[in-house]
Order: structure tokens, then sequence, then C-alpha cells
């Protein structure tokens, strides 16, 4: 690529920021432009359910790079700035006041949004979503002066923010359709272990229930939500109400330029789309996975950091493929986790733990029929991962009982 060639970032969160680090570390000397929606610059998304809800970390401490980064590096950064239109034939991007910038190579990191539902008050003042710093700053300031918080969704998000809100001494509900937390993504045998964590810290957990309606009553001259009326019948009264049902990518200007998209913006094994002069990263990412030989999208922090590296090369020419194992992490209460791996629930054959569930201080192993190791979870047992990635590219078959047994070495 020549000094005169142009590459756009669109997006501000962890993985735009990722990609211009990365343009400029493999020596791109181009003109490179991040125009983000947000007025921040990018940061990191997990804290907002984690250490900046718990009050331990501040914006800056979460921000990938600072300005002072951006101007040495000289990426040029747009905030609030949203790209309205992509037009591939003349490579532009347009911009709110209808103005124009050309790229020769385009990146798309747009991210998600938080799903609402459909619901009879989801419209009402009091009623939440987390996504954004100001949403969990908003959070923050309702811990200190809710009594009851309702949750309706007992995804990751859902149960970050009963932790935290707890730990703030305020009431937590959770509401949820499955029959277990994380059923989707852990299946029915880790989910119960998220499940009596958060009763063992006094949330009232509702399983297999539905929300038909979000409560509301007169405050201040407009109604406010004050809880759930469930499809029972039965109401959950609350000061506020967090909807957590999971986000859905914003694939919608992909889909407008005319790229091929499904569940999110189909890419290859390096990130490539549908026109080989735009890539696309983090979660809008539906990738034709090498390792895994079939096509999966992964809304978690690991993508975000780690494909930037391979969608830079493929933007500059090079050969790169995204290999990694999906891989992400929870912190709630006293319990830390890892994930590595990919098992889909109905997939799987059997849970194999190794350790004390009861203690919250094992291994739990997703195995196939064949007893090859999928995925692994650590629970507050540390650096094991690499053991586990290792099980599982190995793919061959494990013993079990001896994969169970504290005694044998991974």
């Amino acid at each position: 690529m020549t000094s005169e060639a142009r590459f756009v970032i669109v997006g501000g969160g962890l993985a735009a920021a990722k990609l211009a680090e990365a343009l400029r570390e493999n020596d791109f000397d181009g003109t490179v432009t991040l125009i983000s929606a947000e007025e921040h610059l990018p940061y990191e998304r997990p804290p907002l359910s984690k250490e900046h809800l718990l009050g331990k970390k501040a914006l800056a401490d979460f921000t990938v790079d600072p300005g002072q980064w951006y101007r040495d590096h000289h990426i040029e950064v747009r905030l609030g700035t949203t790209v309205t239109a992509v037009d591939r034939t003349s490579k532009t991007v347009t911009l709110p006041d209808g103005s124009t910038l050309p790229y020769d190579k385009l990146a798309l990191a747009t991210g998600s949004t938080p799903r609402h539902l459909p619901l009879p008050g989801s419209d009402a003042p009091n009623v939440y979503t987390l996504r954004t710093i100001e949403d969990s700053d908003t959070l923050i300031k309702l811990f200190g002066k809710a009594v009851r918080l309702a949750i309706v969704g007992a995804g990751w998000i859902g149960l970050e923010v009963a932790a935290a809100a707890r730990a703030a001494g305020v009431a937590v509900t959770i509401v949820e359709t499955a029959d277990q937390p994380l059923l989707a993504a852990l299946g029915p045998e880790m989910g119960e272990v998220f499940a009596d964590l958060h009763r063992a810290h006094d949330v009232d957990l509702r399983l297999g229930a539905q929300v038909a309606e979000i409560t509301t009553r007169e405050g201040g001259g407009t109604m406010v939500a004050d809880g759930l009326r469930l499809g029972d019948g039965s109401i959950v009264a609350a000061d506020a109400v967090l909807i957590a049902v999971g986000a859905r990518p914003n694939i919608e200007l992909a889909a407008e330029a005319g790229l091929a998209v499904d569940g999110g913006v189909l890419v290859d094994a390096s990130l490539a789309t549908s026109d080989p002069d735009i890539v696309a990263v983090g979660d809008i990412a539906e990738q034709q996975h090498p390792r895994l030989g079939r096509r999966i999208r992964v809304e978690h922090w690991a993508n975000a950091l780690n494909q930037p590296a391979v969608a830079a090369a493929t933007m500059l020419g090079k050969t790169a493929t995204y290999e990694r194992l999906p891989y992400f992490f929870t912190d709630q209460y006293d319990l830390g986790m890892e994930y590595t791996g990919y098992a889909v629930p109905g997939e799987y054959d059997r849970v194999v733990v190794r350790g004390d569930v009861g203690k919250r201080e094992f291994v739990a192993f997703w195995l196939d029929s064949g007893n090859r190791v999928l995925a692994g979870m650590n629970v507050n047992v540390w650096d094991v991962t690499d053991r586990i990635k290792e099980l599982i590219d190995a793919g061959a078959p494990v013993d079990p009982a001896r994969l169970a047994d504290t005694a044998a070495p991974l």
C-alpha cells in the first residue's frame, strides 16, 4: 500500500481501536480515519457491567488509547459521527451532513445494540439497557437510590448487573424464560451453577417465566415503570427495570451496501466480506471459522481484541486467517470464570467436572460423543486456559474418568 492509500474504520469500540493500532504496527503510512458514533474515544465494554459498575474503574482506566496516541500516530478520529451509507461503486462513506469520505479499504466494526422487548410499558422512564458508558453511569446512580431492581433476562449482562446491584444493597429479581440462566451459552449443567450462585446471594430468580407487561404508575406527570406483570398474572414490584435479553448486531449499514449478511456480516477466514475491499470485525462478523469448520458469530471481548490484527493484514494485502477459539470470561460475586472453545447445547454429549462444584472451584469440560473435548470452563481455578486449548486442539478422545481426576495432570 502506498502512502496515498486511504483506510476508513467505521466503529468506535475496542475492535476499531485495535484495528487502527494494527495498521500502524504493520507500517501502513497512508491515511487512517476512525469514525465513531459515540462521543468518547474507543473503550472496552466488559467493565461496564463489572468493575465500572462496582465503582472499581473509571472510564480512563479502560479507554483503549488516549487522545495523544491517535495524534502521535496520525489517526483522524471523528467522534459523534454516524456513517449513513457506504457506496461500494464510488468507494465512499456518507456522513450525516451529506458529505462523503473516500476509501481504498474499509473496515466495519459497528458492534451491537441491546435488544428491546415489544411489551406494554417498555418505553417508559425507569426502563434501562446496558451498552454504553452513559448506560453504566445511569445504573450506578440508580443503585444509589433504588431499593428494588427487576431484570428481564439471565444472560451475562443480566447476571453481572445483578451481582453489582446486590453489592450495592439493591434487592434483585431476575425473570428468565429459559429453565436455567445462560442456557444457550453453557447448557443446563453449568447454568445451574449460576442459578445457585445468585440464589445464594438472595436474588429472586424466576426461571421458565414470561413477562407480559412492564407495569407503570403515574410519577411526576408521566407514567413510569414500577415493575413487571408475568404471564401467570403475578407482579414483580420494582423501582427500575433492566432489559437484558441480548443484543442484535448492527448490520444495517452493511446490508444496505449490498454486502452478504445473515445473522451477521458474512466474512471468510481472513475476515474479508463479500467485497474484497471491505473487512468486518467484532460483534458483527459472522466468520467461516477454519478450526471449527462452520460459521460462527461471537459477541465477546476476545474477538474484538484479537480479530483486528488479522483484518489489518487482510486490508494490507497480506495472507492471514483468524483461527482463535472463542473465549469469554465473567466475574460475579466471588466467582471468576473463563470459557474457551465452542460447545453448542444439543451438540455435545456430556459435561465432565474436575474439582468441587459446591465450593465453586472446578473446571468443566464439554465432550462430544467420541469423548473429544469441545470446550472448557475454569471457575476460580487459574492458569489452565492453555491446557484446555491443547486438549481441544488435540482432537483426540480422552478418558472422562481421568479427566475428572484432579490428581491427573491436564
